[in-house]
């Protein structure tokens, strides 16, 4: 088990990672998952042996409210039906913390509950805001969970230049689950997910 890193040297790096994802070349990426709320890629990742996925999709709301339903708080509970417990184990300053969540089973438990270690960073980024994370080995496993790990994700969350009242929100997502899965239920989960993330964080906001 490490010790907790230096927050700010892993904040930049962090968000240096996010930032070259959105450079990616549109050409890099293969629709997985398209639905009326978002749209869903993949690439395959360059950390780990599974995809990096990038889903999009328009919300209706300011980057701020988005944000602060989406990133660690106590909102994210409220909405976020994949996720069971959430708790801030350190906080490092308004905008950085360790915090260790939970994940309820998915495609009838083939995927059982999950647990992950994150340490969430939120800065500007052009007009809006981006929030995201790393996991970090840290804290004892619980016991009926399997630690995942996420390899670098995050949030973009930019107002259309056109209409600032809505919001470009563009996420990049490479979990590892870990346990004894096959890849092709990983796949399908995260598709669905990320695409049910943005029908249930619409219903949230309008709520």
């Amino acid at each position: 088990m490490d010790p907790l890193p230096n927050p700010s040297p892993l904040a930049t790096r962090l968000r240096n990672t996010l930032v070259r994802y959105h450079g990616i070349a549109d050409g890099e990426w293969r629709v997985a998952k398209k639905t009326k709320d978002a749209t869903v890629w993949r690439k395959p990742s360059e950390e780990f042996s599974g995809y990096l996925y990038k889903a999009q999709g328009v919300v209706e709301d300011v980057a701020n409210r988005i944000v602060d339903h989406i990133r660690p708080g106590p909102y994210r509970l409220d909405w976020d039906s994949l996720m069971t417990s959430m708790d801030i184990l350190e906080t490092f300053e308004e905008n950085c913390c360790v915090m260790r969540y939970t994940t309820a089973g998915q495609l009838w438990n083939i995927i059982a509950p999950r647990e992950f270690v994150d340490f969430s960073y939120t800065t500007n980024y052009a007009d809006g805001l981006l929030t995201c994370g790393i996991s970090l080995d840290y804290e004892e496993v619980r016991p009926n969970f399997v630690r995942g790990f996420n390899h670098p994700c995050g949030w973009f969350c930019v107002p259309l230049k056109d209409c600032p009242s809505h919001s470009l929100l563009t996420g990049y997502i490479q979990t590892e689950l870990r346990g004894m899965l096959p890849q092709s239920a990983v796949d399908t989960a995260m598709s669905s997910t990320l695409a049910n993330f943005y029908s249930d964080l619409k219903k949230a906001l309008k709520s």
